[in-house]
């Protein structure tokens, strides 16, 4: 398919459209979220739904037939999706991200993914359980990966790998690399995704023995952390140039975010009619009132805090600047807090909805549960970034781990 097709194709569907299409039938998207917390993966529905959308297709390159969506954009599409159904919204999130990085690979490798399929998605995850072994040409690699997202839907995996000479002896000092193989080159396996929240993103295990990548299928995690990745792309675009640990958590954030967000929707369903254990009408305790009301608007400030450090990062970077560590740092701060802040509203509501809001058959309890393992993520985890944070603060610049996400 030719470069201006697919450009032509890309400008007739912005980004405002994949709400559109994602959501364009609540009921059935939402009916498919059920489904997919009891098959353990997205129905071919939901993903023929969002193949339509072009949700996976709003970071990638417009030569290849995406859009090019802003970040903010992105983050809003995947709260919408999330909303409605949450391991949906996740997937979004998550192999959304990956085509964005993609777009910083050699173009040949880029041509071989999507030069016949403009829509083929890519898997991760980047943990560095692989040992790639130094051979000519390029590593051959071995390893288990856990929670791979989207997977069963997927024909490509970014994966993380440590990298090692010919005599098995790491590379010192030790680098992170992420490595591109096609689904032919590793397996899922399949009874490895058995867990209590974000049940229907199919999140499994990946095994590979012995794949050969080939280098110009290898990119430096610290290449991708400091721009030299993108920088030796050639592209300039503002998207590309963004930071890896704004764009990376985004999606991520955006839906737990989401998820919080359905939620709210759910409670308010589910409470309109509600007659509490003293006998009073929801609707006329205002005790639970106000929880209801202090939780949306958190969970509102959380939205709206995401966005407005993506759009700020984006402004930063629009000016030819470099974010300095500590806006950086600033910018993981937020992210990880907005999720907490989401959650811990969350927590409130369900808190106040009594016994019956536990029963398997209602749906407020899988977007509690899915809330809730939205913080389970790593780029969730509050301690390193706060610390970097703190001492970034004081004028002091971390190193080692502390910088690992950053």
């Amino acid at each position: 398919m030719s470069g201006s097709v697919l450009e032509a194709a890309a400008a007739e569907r912005r980004s405002g459209s994949v709400v559109d299409t994602i959501t364009a039938n609540n009921a059935a998207l939402f009916s498919e979220g059920h489904d997919a917390d009891r098959i353990g993966q997205l129905p071919d529905s939901t993903v023929a739904r969002m193949r339509r959308a072009g949700s996976i297709r709003m970071l990638q390159p417009r030569e290849f037939g995406g859009m090019e969506a802003e970040p903010r954009e992105f983050a809003e599409a995947v709260m919408a999706t999330a909303a409605i159904s949450p391991s949906a919204g996740w997937v979004h999130g998550i192999v959304g991200v990956h085509p964005w990085q993609l777009a910083m690979a050699e173009k040949s490798v880029q041509e071989q993914i999507w030069g016949d399929n403009a829509d083929r998605w890519i898997a991760s995850p980047y943990m560095p359980n692989g040992r790639a072994i130094r051979v000519a040409g390029g590593y051959r690699m071995s390893g288990r990966w856990s929670f791979s997202s989207g997977t069963d839907h997927c024909e490509w995996a970014f994966l993380g790998a440590m990298p090692y000479d010919a005599d098995g002896v790491m590379d010192s000092p030790p680098r992170m690399l992420h490595v591109i193989i096609p689904r032919s080159d590793y397996e899922i396996i399949d009874d490895s995704w058995d867990v209590v929240g974000l049940r229907g993103t199919g999140s499994k295990d990946l095994v590979a023995e012995g794949a050969f990548i080939p280098d110009e299928r290898v990119m430096e995690y610290d290449d991708l952390i400091d721009g030299s990745q993108v920088r030796r792309s050639g592209r300039e675009q503002t998207l590309y140039r963004m930071p890896w640990s704004c764009v990376f958590p985004l999606g991520i954030t955006s839906a737990t975010i989401g998820i919080c967000e359905g939620f709210m929707e759910t409670a308010r369903t589910y409470l309109r009619e509600r007659i509490g254990s003293q006998g009073v009408a929801v609707r006329d305790d205002p005790y639970v009132l106000y929880q209801v009301g202090h939780a949306e608007a958190q969970i509102d400030q959380a939205r709206q805090s995401l966005i407005a450090n993506a759009e700020d990062m984006w402004r930063i970077v629009e000016t030819g600047d470099d974010p300095t560590f500590a806006r950086r740092a600033q910018g993981r701060r937020t992210q990880v807090e907005a999720a907490w802040t989401a959650v811990r509203a969350v927590d409130d509501v369900f808190a106040r909805c009594g016994g019956s809001a536990l029963r398997m058959d209602k749906p407020i309890q899988r977007f509690w549960r899915d809330a809730h393992a939205g913080l389970h993520h790593a780029i969730h985890v509050p301690s390193t970034v706060f610390h970097a944070t703190a001492l970034s603060g004081l004028g002091i610049d971390p190193d080692g781990p502390l910088r690992a996400m950053i």
